[in-house]
């Protein structure tokens, strides 16, 4: 494979973030690109025009110069079907294979202008609003330091008094005042202790919640029966204690350093047309568009003396070559592939999760008549905004659980889906069983399998048969 080709298929599988960072180093590498800009950035469009109009195609215009064109001629290498495996090859897009950028886009305003919040700080400021002893100060410092990133204290107060040399008592009474602060639940020892702090701020920590709060092994091992007699309800009441307490947060401190929310912009934006039919469109502000600066080309060109310079001029000027080509070619490929998947899965448009019809590489492949491998790389990490919202082209992808023909054939998600549906609408005295539900499917035309319909029920974490009749009988009695 030769380095051009091997470029073209880190190309081809780079995510919109990887894609515009790696033609910004390319940019400021290569002095014959020129980048564009967007319509929506542009604010004289006419003047963005005739930016472009100038740039004419370089091969053309130094068709005079045998060595230069035949060096551009090379960028020409067939690159929209690369389907060979992927190598190790050294190629300038995989330096930018994690995401990276510009140094020079280190310094962003908004991050420092906003202070990103932190559980330590934040536990701290509350401890320091009032008056303590010196004592007191260093174990809080000391306590907070041992709380974890979920809120929790996570060491032995008897062995971390021996640790300060303060007496475990001194150390209970910093950490109950610790345990009042916000975020409530903080400092807590176990969930047990957290679901009681946030309890009793909502004045909900009656005997029956306290007992059910100290319980919680049992409830985790759906003893229902020995919940009721300790905590003295009937199964109405219990269900009620139990579904207030899926409402308290388990980890008070996750709100606190977490990660930045990665804002996903969709590749590809569909519509609906004047005829009624989806319109497949590419997101411009995913696009670089970059062109050859034929002009500067030529002047430089001109100036040029010795053959270190013209060289210089020739590999810029294949490299620049090839990148224009390579990037249309990108596009083209990412619109024919999202083309294809819209008109296979308008079902899913229309009526969700229910209408997704089996799919699979080969079927796109053959219609757009490119390599599987190919589809592959464009799906992978390219997303679609769709009405029922983003959705990774890649997730499009599921297999057949036939019926009598093709046209029968249900995808394995829409198939997990009416499962999961089969269940939550059970009736309370008819819990369908696995053998059940294979039957109720295959009326509809859909041969499954009883361990399929397990794996199906299993990876929704939904329990067997047997385990949901018992807890509805433990509930009802």
């Amino acid at each position: 494979m030769t380095p051009q080709l091997q470029q073209a298929i880190k190309l081809l599988q780079l995510t919109s973030v990887d894609l515009l960072a790696y033609v910004d180093q390319e940019l400021e590498r290569n002095p014959l690109l020129d980048g564009v800009a967007s319509d929506a950035d542009a604010p004289d469009r006419d003047l963005a025009r005739e930016r472009a109009d100038d740039r004419r195609d370089t091969a053309d215009a130094l068709a005079d110069d045998g060595g230069l064109a035949e060096r551009a001629a090379d960028a020409d290498t067939a690159f929209d079907n690369v389907w060979d495996t992927d190598t190790t090859g050294q190629a300038g897009v995989s330096a930018w294979g994690n995401g990276g950028g510009n140094e020079t886009d280190a310094l962003n305003w908004e991050d420092a202008l906003t202070e990103r919040p932190c559980l330590r700080d934040h536990l701290e400021r509350q401890f320091l609003l009032e008056r303590h002893t010196p004592a007191e100060r260093l174990i809080a410092m000391r306590l907070i330091d041992a709380i974890d990133a979920d809120g929790y204290l996570r060491v032995d107060i008897d062995e971390l008094a021996e640790e300060v040399g303060a007496a475990a008592s001194l150390l209970d009474a910093v950490l109950k005042q610790l345990q009042t602060f916000d975020p409530v639940g903080v400092a807590s020892r176990n969930l047990s202790e957290c679901f009681a702090a946030q309890l009793r701020a909502r004045d909900r920590y009656d005997p029956a919640m306290q007992a059910l709060v100290e319980n919680l092994e049992l409830l985790a091992k759906q003893d229902f029966a020995a919940l009721r007699k300790i905590c003295a309800v009937d199964g109405e009441d219990l269900t009620d204690m139990i579904q207030e307490l899926r409402l308290l947060d388990p980890k008070p401190g996750s709100s606190f350093e977490a990660p930045p929310v990665e804002v996903v912009i969709p590749d590809v934006l569909m519509r609906r047309g004047d005829d009624g039919t989806w319109v497949v469109e590419l997101n411009p502000e995913t696009m670089p568009r970059v062109l050859v600066d034929a002009g500067y080309c030529e002047t430089m060109r001109a100036k040029a003396r010795e053959k270190t310079e013209r060289e210089f001029l020739t590999e810029n000027l294949a490299s620049a070559t090839w990148l224009v080509k390579a990037l249309q070619q990108r596009a083209n490929t990412i619109l024919k592939a999202s083309a294809e998947i819209v008109r296979r899965q308008e079902a899913f448009f229309e009526k969700g999760v229910i209408g997704l019809k089996p799919m699979t590489l080969k079927d796109v492949a053959d219609v757009i008549q490119m390599h599987e491998s190919t589809i592959s790389r464009v799906v992978n990490g390219k997303y679609l905004a769709t009405p029922r919202g983003v959705v990774e082209l890649k997730s499009f992808f599921t297999v057949a659980l036939g019926g009598g023909g093709d046209a029968d054939a249900q995808s394995a998600e829409a198939v997990r889906h009416r499962i999961k549906t089969m269940i939550d609408q059970e009736p309370p005295d008819g819990v369908l069983s696995d053998d059940r539900i294979v039957v109720m499917l295959q009326d509809d035309g859909v041969e499954i399998a009883r361990r399929t319909v397990a794996k199906y029920r299993e990876s929704l974490r939904i329990p067997s048969s047997v385990q949901r009749r018992r807890q509805k009988i433990a509930l009802a009695s």
